[in-house]
């Protein structure tokens, strides 16, 4: 089997001060909160690829189905030699984009970044196998931190997919897409994906399934904490919780104590009281309009080349070119 390059950034022992550092910060708050990238071992990344297939879960099949139509075009539009994908996981729907940029006679690399170590090496041995022509190199970094370290020749095309962007704060928003736009040489492209505003019912059945695989999701950062900070966290003690906020046009997941409980964390140097109802915010999923993706955009140095939806609107994917 081909075999991929793997370039790390990002150590075992960096990802454990990372975490040390935000359970301290986030349990400590007035209003607890932990980052929604800790979800994501081994179990978290199987739990979300099972998120992806409930027929509750529609950015997936959303996604997919723009990719499908406009692959060709966007191959067309780029004429990509390099294709960087930024949170990479299985790298699924981005096959749709090697085949048509490999189709079209351009690509000559692919740069899949990943927190990941395993998920990476496992995903890029796979692509390397699948287009022999092809040098894969796969960088295992956070892609707050690490987007200067990213190899490949210009032109190229930065992938940010599954409307992972509505993750982030605002203000986070802001300074992703700017430290984006400053890797990017004038002329390059960033292909976003973005979730929709849509009726509240649909993005909480989203985010709330009727088999519990979400909730299972949510509580998996717990698990997390437990198994690299020693914690003594009982998953089943939280209750999985989601709602759709009006105001700032986002679904919000947390984690609610069923009963008054103190939990410690002895790789943080913590013990973290909890009073009854007392929650968690896991994670922030903001959902977007194409006036607002247009206009974060262009405030952090890009221009909205092309937008596309899927039949039903519930999608958007842009694709924006970097302006000097």
């Amino acid at each position: 089997m081909t075999e991929a390059d793997l370039e790390v950034h990002h150590s075992a022992e960096s990802a454990a001060g990372a975490l040390r550092a935000d359970v301290r910060e986030g349990l400590t708050a007035t209003q607890k909160w932990l980052p929604a990238k800790w979800f994501y071992d081994a179990r978290g990344s199987e739990l979300f690829e099972a998120i992806t297939a409930l027929p509750e879960y529609y950015p997936t099949r959303a996604e997919r189905e723009i990719l499908r139509r406009e692959a060709g075009e966007i191959a067309r539009l780029t004429s990509a030699h390099t294709l960087v994908e930024l949170g990479s996981g299985s790298s699924e729907k981005t096959r749709l984009l090697l085949d048509a940029l490999t189709a079209h006679g351009t690509l000559e690399s692919f740069v899949p970044l990943d927190v990941s170590a395993s998920a990476l090496a496992e995903a890029t041995t796979a692509i390397a196998a699948d287009y022999p022509k092809l040098d894969v190199r796969g960088v295992v970094g956070d892609f707050t931190q690490h987007l200067d370290l990213l190899p490949g020749e210009q032109p190229r095309v930065v992938a940010f997919l599954g409307g992972t962007l509505g993750n982030f704060l605002p203000a986070e928003r802001a300074k992703f897409l700017s430290s984006v736009r400053e890797v990017l040489a004038p002329g390059e492209w960033l292909l976003l994906g973005t979730d929709l505003v849509k009726d509240p019912a649909t993005l909480e059945r989203a985010y709330d399934d009727a088999a519990g695989v979400t909730a299972d999701f949510n509580r998996n950062v717990l698990r997390v904490i437990n198994a690299q900070l020693g914690a003594d966290f009982d998953p089943d003690a939280f209750a999985h919780e989601s709602f759709w906020d009006t105001e700032a046009e986002w679904i919000e997941m947390r984690l609610r104590a069923r009963e008054a409980v103190t939990v410690r964390v002895p790789g943080a140097d913590l013990e973290v009281p909890f009073a009854a109802g007392e929650y968690i915010r896991t994670e922030i999923s903001a959902k977007f309009r194409r006036a607002g993706v247009e206009a974060e955009l262009a405030a952090a140095g890009f221009d909205l080349d092309h937008w596309w939806t899927d039949g039903e609107e519930r999608f958007g994917l842009s694709l924006a070119r970097s302006i000097g």
